[in-house]
């Protein structure tokens, strides 16, 4: 028997959240799968020194975020399936894998918010290895190896040195840093510490919107999901 009044207006409803749940899962997916081919990130990531490679903290945040998305199109067309079929089994399922979803999802939030300063500094402390390296080293193959992860910082983050100048290094090549910052004097270069501090405080950002929102369309889901439940039980004839 299908359900009627307010309970068939809630199906509709819950039809639609679940349907712009499934489009956000789409959109969680493809964001995460543009941090993770995004060119400015990806070529800090894969670099290496002394056969060390760079800090990949942020990479697991991302494919964490990868398979959520993944999970949430899945679920999300459950729920469509389910609020469309008035089935309570196909619902009962939808509401615990959300609930499953919703405890993961500020488990998550929780240790970002902990360690938010944890993959910048990371990346901070591979910096000053490289820097340091060139700088004290006397073997020229390292110093050369240290002097190119530099470069690579320097024209991605168009920063120079830690704090804007290269303190130390009296000997380094002139192409080291971006070269507006050597012609123009009056441009006085930004930091790679600062830049890098920027570069992943923005991404971690984007992540935390995304998560919010999906957070608020998922307490309306269970909501209505329960209210569909209960009038789908009292719409069934009893014998």
């Amino acid at each position: 028997m299908a359900v009627v009044g307010c309970t068939k207006c809630i199906k509709f409803m819950l039809f639609f959240f679940n349907f712009v749940f499934w489009l956000a899962g789409g959109v969680i997916l493809g964001v995460a799968l543009w941090l993770r081919h995004d060119n400015q990130t990806s070529s800090l990531l894969m670099l290496q020194l002394d056969q060390q490679q760079a800090p990949n903290t942020f990479y697991i945040s991302v494919y964490i975020l990868i398979a959520v998305g993944a999970v949430m199109m899945f679920v999300g067309f459950l729920g469509c399936y389910g609020a469309i079929q008035e089935s309570q089994c196909l619902l009962g399922t939808f509401f615990f894998m959300l609930v499953c979803l919703f405890a993961c999802e500020v488990a998550a939030g929780i240790w970002g918010f902990s360690n938010r300063d944890t993959i910048s500094k990371e990346m901070i402390n591979f910096y000053d290895a490289a820097y340091h390296k060139s700088v004290d080293t006397t073997d020229s193959s390292v110093k050369t190896a240290a002097l190119k992860v530099l470069e690579v910082f320097h024209q991605t983050l168009d920063c120079c040195g830690k704090t804007g100048t290269l303190e130390l290094l009296t000997d380094a090549p002139a192409n080291l840093c971006p070269k507006k910052n050597l012609v123009d004097p009056l441009l006085k270069p930004q930091g790679c510490h600062q830049k890098l501090k920027e570069l992943f405080s923005q991404k971690l950002h984007l992540i935390g919107l995304a998560a919010l929102v999906v957070a608020v369309i998922m307490i309306f889901e269970m909501i209505f999901t329960m209210v569909l439940c209960c009038g789908i039980r009292n719409a069934t004839p009893v014998y």
